[in-house]
């Protein structure tokens, strides 16, 4: 397979709009301790990640509610903060507008960095949930909209729909494990439009480490299975990889995925095997 080079940047810095953030974020999607989570969230922060996922429904709101408490320790300017709305939301801007309240409360701020449409909503079209989000941008309740689990019809047609607001982030199911359909469909997209692919599940809960390909290029770094993964994805350009972790050993093993480069042969070699 020959490598098509534009598509990749060693930078471990990627940009969301106009921010200029750290490649690798947080989830927050099913963290059973959030008091230990806290404690790993803080650590992070304070080595330079500022991008926090959550969304609304996410433990029926706690999650964002464990974001406020992040907020109030952190600071509101050291954080870029994304959050999700459900889709059934979208046929209505009252509806819209009332979750998005609901979701600031629940965080502790008056706007956040970064709203997206969770999933599509299958019974209105792409058009009319797009231009009903914009509102969101237009009241100042979020600098950015973007997409989650869009395809690349739907993505394309998102993006013909705005009326103002540019779709500046697609958040997707993308790993060393899943990739092919992002790596072949939707990252060429993104890239020729100045749109971030957020990578959920980048770790595929821990069935990376498993990979006896990951395993054996990581011992050629003085890495963890677990860091190559992450810096195979954030190789590439407009890629971020929001990770989930409550475990403070497991924080710093994640921000061992910084900080160095990945060959571009191991990547090409990382293709060919997985």
């Amino acid at each position: 397979m020959k490598l098509v080079l534009e598509f990749y940047d060693p930078s471990d810095y990627k940009y969301i709009g106009s921010d200029k953030i750290l490649a690798v974020g947080l989830g927050t999607y099913g963290i059973r301790s959030y008091d230990k989570a806290f404690d790993a969230f803080m650590y992070a922060i304070t080595h330079g990640v500022s991008l926090i996922d959550t969304a609304e429904m996410y433990d029926g709101g706690h999650a964002e509610e464990f974001v406020g408490k992040i907020v109030k320790e952190a600071g509101r300017d050291a954080l870029f903060i994304t959050t999700k709305m459900l889709p059934d939301r979208l046929d209505d801007k009252e509806k819209i507008l009332k979750a998005a309240e609901a979701s600031l409360r629940r965080l502790g701020v008056s706007y956040v960095d970064l709203f997206l449409i969770h999933w599509p909503n299958e019974r209105i079209s792409i058009q009319q949930q797009v231009q009903n989000f914009e509102i969101l941008a237009e009241k100042g309740l979020t600098r950015y909209i973007g997409v989650s689990n869009f395809d690349l019809p739907q993505l394309r047609k998102a993006m013909e729909s705005t009326r103002k607001h540019e779709i500046v982030v697609n958040q997707v199911h993308y790993s060393v494990l899943n990739r092919l359909y992002v790596e072949k469909e939707l990252l060429p997209y993104c890239v020729q439009n100045n749109i971030v692919v957020q990578a959920y599940t980048p770790l595929e809960r821990g069935s990376v480490v498993t990979s006896t390909i990951l395993a054996s290029i990581a011992s050629k770094y003085g890495k963890t299975p677990l860091q190559v993964a992450l810096k195979y994805l954030i190789s590439h350009k407009n890629v971020v990889a929001i990770p989930k972790s409550e475990r403070l050993e497991h924080v710093q093993e994640i921000l061992g995925s910084l900080g160095w480069s990945l060959d571009l042969k191991d990547i090409e070699y990382i293709k060919k095997k997985i």
